[in-house]
């Protein structure tokens, strides 16, 4: 049976293209970007690549939730509510920053190891959660649960990092709905991934090339897509081939304003005014903001 008539179509796609960031570092970034702003929960995403010398370090957020998948390499991380880790390859860490945190994030470069490369999604925060006290859910390889469309033997894999496939469910509990898949081929196929109905939805590809719906034209890689909302739209139809890697995000839309100013998300100036303040006099969330140092970005 083909699903292609219930499939979301693509209505945008957007290059991302390499950029410097932090210190050092080098960023694919579409959402976000001149090109793709207003994608509704959905803030950044960035496709990093951090070489020797390079990192993320001591700064602080507040207003939403940072998404962290490795796809090579690995990167510790730090942060002023006591949190530390590393993150491996095909890990996450789902933080949410709420009412303030500050946290560093760099490479990890062994010998023989690849430079560190990964996604990093900003998703806002409903309004009624920007203050929550900050958090953390972390995940090893191991740990995210695997679906496989056209079972076991086929060739599609499905890691669901957040959110439901094929009777799969993830145990990341996100403020806000937002599911994550990471899609491998390991052949030529095709599947329908259902998707809730309503809800803002791209995916972004960096090997291969994808197809969505009956559209018989190709996304590249490094390109992210943005898919149709109808709502009888039930899900969509991707077909990829061999060796071609994407991840597909979808997230409930928010009916409400964006005011970011850098690191700080809020939903009006009065509320961003605020927060420069809370953070310069080291209150509501920003009590650590000036004697808080990693260990990790001082090495």
């Amino acid at each position: 049976m083909s699903f292609a008539e219930f499939s979301r179509t693509v209505t945008k796609r957007v290059l991302a293209v390499e950029t410097p960031e932090g210190a050092g570092a080098l960023v694919r970034r579409s959402i976000g970007s001149m090109t793709l702003r207003n994608l509704t929960p959905f803030l950044l995403l960035d496709h990093f690549h951090v070489k020797e010398g390079a990192g993320f370090p001591d700064h602080p957020h507040r207003g939403q939730a940072t998404v962290t998948y490795m796809l090579e390499g690995s990167s510790k991380h730090e942060d002023s509510a006591g949190h530390k880790g590393t993150i491996v390859p095909g890990g996450v860490q789902w933080m949410c920053a709420g009412k303030g945190i500050i946290h560093a994030e760099m490479p990890v470069h062994a010998k023989g190891s690849p430079d560190p490369r990964g996604l990093q999604l900003w998703v806002d925060l409903p309004k009624q959660f920007k203050m929550v006290d900050p958090s953390y859910q972390e995940l090893s390889p191991e740990e995210i649960p695997v679906a496989y469309p056209q079972g076991p033997d086929g060739p599609t894999r499905v890691k669901v990092i957040s959110g439901k496939s094929h009777n799969v469910e993830s145990p990341v509990r996100p403020l806000g709905g937002c599911w994550f898949f990471h899609i491998s081929f390991n052949g030529e196929g095709e599947f329908f991934q259902v998707l809730p109905s309503g809800w803002t939805a791209f995916l972004y590809s960096w090997k291969g090339s994808v197809r969505v719906g009956s559209d018989t034209a190709a996304i590249p890689a490094f390109h992210t897509a943005i898919l149709s909302a109808d709502p009888e739209q039930t899900g969509v139809t991707i077909s990829g081939s061999e060796n071609t890697e994407l991840v597909l995000i979808a997230g409930e839309p928010l009916e409400q304003a964006v005011f970011q100013y850098g690191p700080f998300v809020m939903t009006s100036r009065e509320e961003i005014q605020k927060t420069l303040i809370d953070y310069q006099t080291g209150r509501n969330g920003f009590e650590k903001a000036h004697t808080w140092k990693s260990e990790i970005a001082q090495k």
